[in-house]
């Protein structure tokens, strides 16, 4: 899928981090903190010109600590997770939150001015796990695209553990591939196969 579409999720992460602990309702906290953090990308000259290593900083300081990394690993090997022991587990929600941070840090370069529309939601008091559904829109026009966030409410606040593009589950696309690998070289070949990618990421990055 285009790395643009990881940037509009990425908005909206750091519009989440900015603000998780006011526990406000999901879509009002990504309204209201979603233009602040796209005024901020515009003006931002240093990730304009292609600073990888502001903006890994960035998505480190300000999103990373409000995904939850465990639950998308999981939700991304499917059943598979069951059969990884604590030790592997540890080692794919380290390597799919790596790939993740990567795969953000080179679409936050690719920001054009896209415009993002948030669904109401209808909130109930004892609602824990929530679909925030948006609509972005291209600067250049054409159709537009639905980005919907999965989100649940802990005692760190609310955190996404899944995102939908077009109603495409971005964590569990990898599944299929993941699975693939597993029934290659097993659960350990799929960690080495994304530590090496990782590392490669990383490499081709750091050489910009």
């Amino acid at each position: 899928m285009h790395k643009l579409l990881f940037l509009l999720i990425f908005s909206f992460f750091t519009g989440i981090a900015h603000a998780a602990e006011a526990l406000v309702a999901p879509d009002a906290l990504a309204r209201s903190v979603t233009d602040e953090v796209l005024a901020a990308l515009r003006s931002d000259k240093a990730i304009q010109a292609g600073d990888q290593k502001k903006a890994r900083e960035l998505i480190e300081s300000k999103i990373a600590p409000h995904f939850n990394f465990a639950g998308m690993a999981q939700l991304a090997l499917g059943k598979n997770w069951s059969a990884a022991n604590p030790e592997q587990r540890k080692a794919l929600v380290a390597e799919f939150r790596a790939l993740l941070v990567q795969t953000y840090t080179a679409s936050l370069l690719l920001y054009k001015d896209q415009k993002i529309e948030y669904r109401p939601l209808k909130l109930a008091s004892d609602d824990t796990d929530v679909l925030v559904r948006s609509l972005v829109r291209q600067s250049g026009g054409g159709e537009p695209v639905q980005v919907d966030y999965g989100m649940e409410k802990t005692d760190a606040g609310w955190k996404v553990y899944n995102v939908k593009i077009g109603g495409i589950s971005l964590v569990e696309s990898y599944r299929s591939t993941f699975n693939t690998e597993i029934q290659k070289n097993g659960m350990d070949g799929l960690i080495k196969t994304l530590r090496e990618k990782n590392r490669t990421l990383v490499a081709g990055q750091s050489a910009r």
